[in-house]
């Protein structure tokens, strides 16, 4: 495996910002990391890259321990951290050379490497401007650009995307995609959309500890585990809706306006047929009947609150 945390703890002081937690990362899989702010997100990723010592526990990456390997731990990672350190009097393309050169790339090797990152993260038209004069978004262009320069095989991507607009969201969110076809991708986001349009996996981190760990399916399928949530429609509000709750099943009923009622029933209970039959007896028009999926923000909430 490409990324092995295993009881990882790291205290600042008397402050444990990660408690003995545990991950794991495939090669060739994409993982988003969440938390809300101070949940140990950055402190995770910057153990993992030999930036901080562990206090305990255990980090491999790409095979290699951070505490007895760290030089072919940093050779192994392409990392952007959250604060993108860069040297705003040098040009954008002076800048790749310069930390290509500190990976040892040389010659025509390195030339052939910076104008590849330049083309996939669109800076091609900016490599002669000192990165001083780039907006924000593209500074963060800059800064993927020089971690993936040396075509490492893990990548650690601390909120990648801040400052980008949403053309640029959707150019970078393919740059990393296609990273991961051939990389091991761990990136923290805030943006709930970003993961659900890349991610293969979602892990949420909360006050130092690992919250849900799986697929967004399984995620979903978790948190309905309390019950199904279903959606009706109706031509106009419905004059007693109580009667929904006749049907079999059905826990709880709340108006959204509109005709519109969200019905909670219990696990595995199919409505559907039940509420047509309900709506041909008592007259009543269904326009719609659908059920409601858990969204990653709900889920993000519920289990960070």
């Amino acid at each position: 495996m490409s990324i092995r945390v295993q009881n990882l703890t790291k205290e600042y002081n008397n402050q444990r910002a990660v408690n003995q937690i545990s991950l794991t990362v495939q090669p060739g899989e994409i993982v988003g990391f969440l938390g809300p702010n101070g949940a140990g997100k950055s402190t995770t990723m910057k153990v993992a890259t030999g930036y901080l010592p562990p206090t305990d526990g255990t980090v491999e990456v790409n095979g290699f321990d951070v505490r007895t390997h760290p030089m072919d731990v940093r050779r192994s990672i392409g990392y952007l951290p959250e604060h993108n350190p860069l040297y705003l009097d040098l040009y954008v393309k002076e800048y790749l050379h310069f930390a290509g050169s500190l990976h040892n790339l040389r010659g025509p090797v390195l030339a052939k490497r910076i104008t590849d990152v330049l083309e996939l993260v669109g800076l091609g038209r900016e490599q002669h401007k000192r990165i001083g004069q780039l907006s924000k978004g593209y500074r963060q262009r800059v800064g993927l650009a020089q971690a993936l320069l040396h075509n490492p095989p893990v990548l650690i991507l601390d909120e990648p995307t801040t400052g980008l607009d949403p053309n640029q969201l959707a150019e970078i969110r393919q740059v990393i995609r296609d990273a991961g076809r051939d990389k091991t991708v761990l990136f923290s986001t805030h943006i709930m959309q970003e993961v659900e349009a890349v991610c293969d996996r979602v892990v949420i981190i909360n006050r130092g500890q690992i919250v849900a760990d799986g697929s967004l399916s399984q995620l979903r399928s978790a948190s309905a585990g309390d019950g199904i949530v279903v959606v009706a429609e109706f031509e106009s509000d419905l004059s007693t809706p109580d009667i929904l709750k006749t049907v079999s099943g059905i826990e709880r009923v709340d108006p959204l306006g509109q005709g519109q009622y969200r019905i909670t029933a219990a696990p595995n209970t199919d409505l559907r047929a039940a509420i047509f039959r309900l709506a041909a007896d008592q007259n009543l028009t269904l326009v719609g009947l659908r059920q409601q999926e858990s969204s990653l923000e709900g889920i993000f909430k519920e289990l960070t609150k």
